[in-house]
């Protein structure tokens, strides 16, 4: 179990995918669906498919263009959230997420979603988890155009929300993006081992790191935020 100073901190961010929802849905639907649906419009063999919207998602990945459903719908020429659709019974949540974030939440922290997801993306997760339903803040980085591998994505997101980044802990499934908010100052950091359930769970040095919430719900209690 990863050592967490509950004392010190006020703040927790989070990610969506991978974190709080279990990755296999987007993995399902960047690998296999959508190389699919791309080989059924084009009538072209579905690896060769595959191996280009491979390639495409490698010159775009960290951009804001990745997570954009109008870039792809565009590039595409499809409507990418009725293929979303087409799997929506694969969202899920982690079975661990909702102890974690009640728990939070009842600790007086204030508990923030911050996702590089499109807005209409982050719509349909909430649809299907009513994650919204215990999280005070929903963000997508598309309300600032930037993703969170950007430093000018966390200073507008200080700005904005105006946490304390000593007293903050941030949780993600990508290490690049926790690189960029350690960069940044974020003083508590958590990675996610498994983030994907279908996947074996990741060996991560770089940072602490967790596969179940559940291990951290007595500390959490044992140290309330004063308000």
């Amino acid at each position: 179990m990863p050592f967490l100073p509950w004392n010190q901190i006020d703040t927790v961010l989070l990610d969506m995918d991978g974190t709080l929802l279990d990755l296999h849905f987007d993995t399902h639907f960047w690998i296999e669906h959508l190389p699919k649906k791309v080989a059924q419009l084009t009538q072209k063999p579905i690896e060769l498919c595959r191996a280009d919207m491979l390639a495409h998602y490698e010159r775009v990945q960290g951009r804001i263009e990745w997570y954009c459903l109008d870039y792809w719908a565009n590039e595409l020429q499809m409507d990418i959230m009725s293929a979303k659709r087409e799997i929506e019974h694969l969202i899920a949540m982690r079975e661990d997420s909702l102890p974690f974030l009640d728990a939070l939440r009842e600790s007086g922290r204030e508990v923030v979603l911050v996702t590089n997801a499109h807005p209409n993306s982050l719509s349909l997760k909430v649809e299907h988890t009513q994650l919204d339903a215990h999280i005070d803040t929903l963000i997508s980085t598309h309300e600032f155009n930037v993703t969170k591998e950007s430093q000018t994505l966390w200073q507008k997101l200080q700005a904005r929300l105006q946490f304390d980044p000593q007293r903050t802990l941030f949780v993600d499934d990508s290490l690049v993006i926790l690189t960029a908010a350690k960069q940044f100052g974020i003083a508590h950091l958590l990675a996610v081992r498994n983030p994907d359930s279908q996947q074996p769970e990741r060996e991560i040095k770089d940072f602490p790191s967790i596969a179940d919430y559940r291990t951290l719900l007595e500390e959490i209690r044992q140290y309330p935020v004063e308000k």
